[in-house]
């Protein structure tokens, strides 16, 4: 453990230990000190809280401690970073979940020590019964979300900077909450998903079993577009581009219709974030290409104007 990682232990330590040594205090005072009769009681059930309270804080800040010293040590930047989006997913969800669960076990372990509080619990759950049906038919979609929170965190069918498509938007997964999943969208916007769509409706994950991404590029072109040509040049383009990995590099004529054709080029890079700047660098090198060298493969709007025999001589 270095110096960084006691700093960090004995600031999480600090709340606890002022609670501990409270509660200390509190029962000095009750058993050495003139302390009325009917305060006694009073005092050492804070003291007892208290105690409770430290402990579980200190269990808490441990567990969050070691999970945030794994999650720093991820390397998320790498340019093949799939194991570490995998567990960097997994152990967001563990801290979101470790600390509910804990925070929750140390409540009910506080109500334990109130004298009379487990039979006061037992009496409000009989006679609230509609009441708690009510609370869990309306807690349903915080339940649900829980439960696909959990789902990810060990399908990870989703992982942290993943490229996805939902909703009809391009983004990068950013944040994976205990109830909703934010999307940063290429544009720089957030589009926050409930976390159960992720389970109940169908997406597209375009980095689910590997980091590196294919990036597709499309022209309208006119049917006169030299597609050898811009083989050859589509090559020369990814090849000197530092973003391509040296896998995939394909054009294809991919649509027809009327007046233009629709090609289609296909390069690699080590993830999606290279992707998008390979698309975007090939898109326009090849405009520019086509431009100088090439122009009547630009899309043009043809025109038939033959004039007829009659034309002509009603023209004279």
């Amino acid at each position: 453990m270095n110096k960084t990682d006691v700093n960090r232990l004995l600031s999480v330590l600090k709340t606890p230990a002022v609670l501990f040594f409270s509660a200390v205090v509190l029962a000095l005072v009750t058993r050495f000190a003139a302390v009325d009769a009917r305060l006694v009681e009073i005092v050492e059930l804070a003291a007892r809280i208290l105690l409770v309270l430290a402990v579980g804080i200190v269990i808490l800040q441990l567990g969050l401690l070691s999970l945030n010293r794994k999650l720093a040590r991820l390397d998320l930047k790498a340019s093949d970073n799939l194991n570490a989006r995998r567990r960097a997913t997994r152990l967001t969800m563990l801290r979101r979940v470790w600390t509910i669960t804990v925070s929750v076990l140390v409540f009910a372990t506080a109500l334990t020590v109130v004298p009379g509080a487990r039979q006061i619990g037992f009496s409000l759950f009989a006679s609230a019964g509609i009441v708690g049906i009510a609370v869990g038919i309306a807690a349903q979609p915080v339940l649900s979300n829980l439960i696909a929170g959990l789902q990810i965190a060990f399908t990870q069918p989703i992982r942290i900077d993943d490229a996805v498509v939902v909703e009809g938007e391009w983004g990068w997964i950013e944040e994976i909450g205990l109830f909703h999943v934010v999307i940063r969208i290429w544009d720089l916007r957030r589009l926050v998903v409930p976390l159960r769509v992720f389970i109940d409706q169908p997406f597209q994950n375009w980095t689910r079993e590997t980091a590196s991404i294919i990036g597709p590029v499309f022209w309208h072109l006119d049917y006169r577009a030299p597609l050898e040509a811009m083989r050859g040049k589509l090559k020369e383009m990814v090849e000197a581009a530092p973003q391509w990995d040296g896998k995939v590099v394909v054009l294809q004529v991919v649509e027809t219709d009327v007046t233009t054709i629709q090609v289609r080029a296909l390069a690699s890079a080590a993830n999606s974030g290279a992707a998008w700047e390979l698309r975007c660098a090939i898109r326009e090198q090849m405009i520019v290409w086509l431009r100088e060298h090439y122009p009547e493969a630009l899309p043009c709007l043809r025109a038939d104007t033959t004039i007829s025999d009659n034309a002509q001589a009603e023209a004279y």
